[in-house]
């Protein structure tokens, strides 16, 4: 028989997108879960998973098992609260947020969700909170909105360049635009909480320019304070600039992100939930507004 322990160790690899990773998340030893993918994949009478040096991925059957497995867990989680409190479940809000989200921005976004939420924050990367979501660990995630990414449970926030970043009194400051080459010579600084930082290294490497890296930080406060100390350059997103940068247009590099927050459908739509969440995203639309007049327009 299938047991909760089968779903959660199956869909622990599935997010994971290793053993060794997968077997941390849960807090069980590796050999432990190989056993309980072994027992799962001998009671649905399939292989699963693909299993080789590089890579885990699923099977075809394990694709069309991977909803069976999400709409299994969400339904052990409704069981666990079920006989508690309607208030105290509604109350409760895993909100899943990106490292690169302004904290300005997220204290207007949690003050807006506070009279209605109990809010507990998750910070991690776009797509380990996507996978979260998926299986029911969070509610909510801000992250940056994929092509065509709308619907009922999606609400767009805002959109915004992605620009170079120098201290205001750089050699460089006074131009409109420079080529990628002209910046072979400077020190970079390299934001590690960057969704753009592979696509950024990629294209200064075609363009012949491999720069000395004076920082590189999971912290975009320090890393943008060091830019204004003038130790460095570095790429963000619009929003997050700060007294003592300017912006500088790049020839070429044009990328954009636009931040959004994606609700569990499944959660969203509880009586208990959705008008509460409803007011809360009318605010927060107002907020997002307003940010992006001031601080996007005003930084691009």
């Amino acid at each position: 028989m299938i047991k909760r322990t089968h779903i959660r160790q199956f869909l622990a690899v599935v997010d994971a997108g290793s053993f060794t990773q997968a077997a941390l998340r849960i807090r069980v030893t590796q050999p432990a879960l190989s056993t309980g993918i072994a027992e799962l994949e001998k009671l649905v009478g399939t292989p699963l998973f693909i299993r080789n040096r590089r890579q885990i991925r699923l099977t075809e059957a394990g694709g069309r098992f991977l909803p069976i497995a999400r709409d299994l867990e969400r339904g052990f989680r409704a069981a666990d609260g079920f006989g508690r409190e309607a208030g105290h479940r509604a109350s409760e809000m895993k909100l899943g947020v990106i490292r690169s989200v302004p904290a300005e921005l997220l204290q207007a976004i949690a003050s807006a969700l506070r009279p209605g939420f109990a809010i507990e924050l998750i910070e991690s990367s776009d797509s380990e909170l996507r996978a979260a979501l998926g299986s029911g660990r969070i509610n909510m995630a801000l992250v940056p909105l994929r092509e065509g990414e709308r619907g009922g449970h999606v609400t767009p926030l805002y959109e915004e360049p992605v620009l170079m970043f120098m201290a205001s009194d750089h050699p460089l400051a006074g131009r409109i635009e420079v080529g990628p080459e002209e910046l072979a010579a400077e020190t970079m600084i390299a934001r590690r909480s960057c969704e753009f930082l592979d696509a950024t290294s990629r294209f200064f490497t075609r363009h012949g320019v491999r720069p000395r890296f004076a920082l590189r930080s999971e912290s975009d406060e320090r890393c943008l304070r060091m830019v204004a100390a003038g130790i460095g350059i570095t790429t963000a997103p619009a929003s997050l600039a700060i007294d003592g940068i300017v912006p500088l247009k790049v020839a070429g590099y044009d990328f954009r992100r636009e931040l959004g927050l994606i609700a569990d459908p499944a959660w969203a739509a509880l009586p208990e939930v959705a008008p509460q969440l409803a007011h809360a995203l009318e605010t927060i639309g107002a907020i997002a507004a307003e940010w992006r007049q001031t601080r996007v327009d005003a930084a691009a």
